[in-house]
């Protein structure tokens, strides 16, 4: 099993499965910028021997005021984490909910966050049906229960993805709105807000800083593909943000991931260029994944939930294990709450990785069907 630890990009899982050198994989389980890091992110790491010596500065304040002229709000609005999954169990240990909203099928860590601080998981099961949107029906259909539940307001915390992981959906921030109109405290994690182009019409990040009921959490390490330093951030009303603080480790953010930080968001260039990759290669990989029978489901983010057809011979598992041994690595989707064995997960990346993604299944169901046939033929002997 490739997910051994619950995430995708696990390379030294995938040699000791599969048996290949770790530069031989061509990695669809990671929804990584097949772009990055940017060029600046090198020339950092070179000069960075000087600075190692020193403490990073415990308020990563040159950061802070890096992402407050970005999105144009107070530095007091904003506190820097250890990647948005340590934002994301400080704000839920913050919070202490009784019960935790979160969607179904969504990133594993909201689920793991809540158990850890003792709260009750309510699932929104999205559906099928509907490409796994979450709509205003559902919310209050939710709510609803809660309050039926004796579940008050300000008890419970909503815990939604935008883009939503693994579907690619985003959250219409009307529903975010209407949540805290009712009293409600949510959490949108918008990791892969930045691949959105119209992002200024879907995050709720400036709404997050003007509403105590609202946090937002953004990850950078997946558009600029820096996983390996750990960086994000958080924005809250300053209350919020000043009781985050409180609960944070100390020197959580090392002073190499504030230099790089602080680096990449210069690059307007790396941005622009990221949008048109994904423009062009999104929609292609998917009318590529359609061909052969895939459903393709709807989303606006830099990776594709698709579903295996019936009578493929393949389950998600099988079907990574097939890949896996030629060198191509994809998500086993039916992990994620919700999904069944007909779920995988792939991140768009570069074209030529993607026409070899596509190959290789194209591939392994022509080899499936070609077993079969032999089967039926060998059944019919006499």
């Amino acid at each position: 099993m490739l997910e051994r630890f619950g995430h995708g990009g696990d390379l030294l899982t995938a040699q000791e499965l599969y048996g290949l050198e770790a530069s031989r994989y061509v990695d669809f389980s990671a929804n990584m910028n097949p772009l990055g890091p940017p060029p600046c992110v090198a020339g950092l790491l070179r000069s960075y021997a000087d600075a190692i010596g020193r403490y990073p500065d415990p308020a990563s304040r040159r950061l802070l005021r890096k992402l407050s002229q970005v999105h144009g709000i107070d530095e007091r609005c904003l506190i820097p984490g250890n990647g948005a999954a340590e934002l994301i169990e400080l704000t839920v240990r913050l919070f202490a909910p009784s019960v935790t909203v979160i969607a179904a099928p969504s990133f594993a860590e909201y689920a793991d966050a809540a158990r850890k601080a003792g709260s009750r998981i309510a699932a929104m099961r999205l559906r099928r049906e509907n490409g796994f949107a979450l709509t205003p029906e559902l919310a209050r259909q939710s709510l609803e229960k809660l309050r039926a539940e004796g579940v008050r307001q300000g008890e419970a915390l909503w815990l939604l993805g935008s883009p939503n992981n693994p579907t690619g959906r985003l959250c219409d921030p009307a529903i975010v709105r209407w949540l805290t109109a009712q009293g409600e405290r949510v959490v949108v994690d918008e990791a892969f807000m930045d691949f959105i182009p119209e992002e200024g019409r879907f995050s709720v990040l400036r709404d997050a800083a003007a509403d105590e009921r609202i946090v937002v959490i953004r990850s950078m390490t997946k558009f600029y593909a820096i996983p390996g330093i750990r960086l994000g951030y958080a924005a809250a009303a300053p209350e919020t943000i000043g009781r985050l603080k409180a609960l944070q480790t100390p020197w959580s953010v090392n002073s190499l991931a504030q230099q790089i930080g602080e680096a990449v968001l210069e690059d307007e260039g790396f941005r622009s260029r990221t949008l048109r990759w994904l423009a062009e290669e999104r929609g292609r990989l998917a009318e590529g994944l359609k061909a052969p029978g895939f459903e393709v489901f709807d989303g606006a983010a830099n990776y594709l939930l698709f579903s295996i057809p019936a009578g493929s011979g393949f389950t998600a598992s099988s079907l990574q294990r097939r890949l896996g041994a030629g060198g191509v690595l994809i998500r086993d989707a039916s992990r994620f709450e919700e999904l069944d064995e007909s779920f995988c997960r792939v991140a768009v990346r570069l074209r030529r990785d993607n026409e070899r993604l596509l190959e290789e299944l194209e591939a392994a169901l022509k080899s499936h069907a070609e077993e079969r046939q032999r089967s039926g033929r060998d059944e019919r002997k006499p």
